[in-house]
C-alpha cells in the first residue's frame, strides 16, 4: 500500500531532480497556509467580527473623534489578523517560478555535461536532461499559477470583509441613534 504511493513520487523526483522535491515542499507549505487562512476566515474571523460589532454596540458613545479612532483601531486589528499570512503566501508564490528556473539551469547543465562526456551522438542522454530541465519549470509555474489564483481571491475577500466590517459598525451605530 505505502509502496504504491511512494513509487510514483520517487519516479517523479528522479525525473525532475532535487529541485522538483523542493518545489513540492514549497507547494505543500503554500497550500497548507492557504487552507489555514480559509479555515480562519470561515470560523474564527466571523466570530471575532461579531464580537467586535457587539462590543461597539455596547459603547455608549460612537460619534466623537476618540470613539471613531478606537473603532478604526479595532477594525485594523481584526483585518490585520485576517491578512496575517498573506505576505508569506505571496513570497512562496514568487519563489516557485524561481525554483523552476533553478531546475531548468541544473537540467541544462546535465545536458551539457552529457554532451561533453558522450559526444553529440547521444540523443537519449540529451532528451533525459531536457526533460529533467523542463519538469521543474512546469511544476514551479503550475504551483505559482494556483497560488496566484488563491492569493488574489483572498485579497479580494480581505478588501470585501474590511468594507463589510465598517458598514456593519456604521449600521449598528445608526440603529442605536435612530
Amino acid at each position: 500500500m505505502i509502496e504504491a504511493l511512494v513509487h510514483p513520487i520517487a519516479r517523479l523526483a528522479n525525473a525532475g531532480g532535487p529541485v522538483l522535491v523542493v518545489i513540492a515542499l514549497v507547494a505543500v507549505v503554500l497550500f497548507t497556509l492557504a487552507l489555514e487562512r480559509l479555515i480562519y476566515w470561515q470560523w474564527r474571523y466571523r466570530r471575532q467580527r461579531q464580537a467586535l460589532i457587539t462590543r461597539w454596540q455596547k459603547r455608549h458613545e460612537h460619534v466623537s473623534w476618540s470613539a471613531r479612532t478606537l473603532r478604526e483601531c479595532w477594525c485594523g486589528e481584526l483585518i490585520s489578523a485576517l491578512r496575517a499570512s498573506l505576505p508569506w503566501l505571496k513570497l512562496l508564490v514568487a519563489l516557485c517560478p524561481l525554483l523552476g528556473l533553478v531546475g531548468t539551469v541544473t537540467g541544462m547543465i546535465q545536458v551539457f555535461d552529457t554532451l561533453s562526456i558522450t559526444g553529440v551522438g547521444q540523443a537519449r542522454g540529451m532528451s533525459d536532461g531536457v526533460a529533467r530541465a523542463t519538469l521543474p519549470t512546469l511544476a514551479g509555474m503550475a504551483v505559482a499559477v494556483v497560488g496566484i489564483l488563491f492569493t488574489s481571491r483572498f485579497e479580494h475577500i480581505v478588501r470585501r470583509e474590511d468594507q463589510h466590517l465598517h458598514d456593519r459598525l456604521t449600521r449598528a451605530t445608526e440603529i442605536d441613534h435612530a
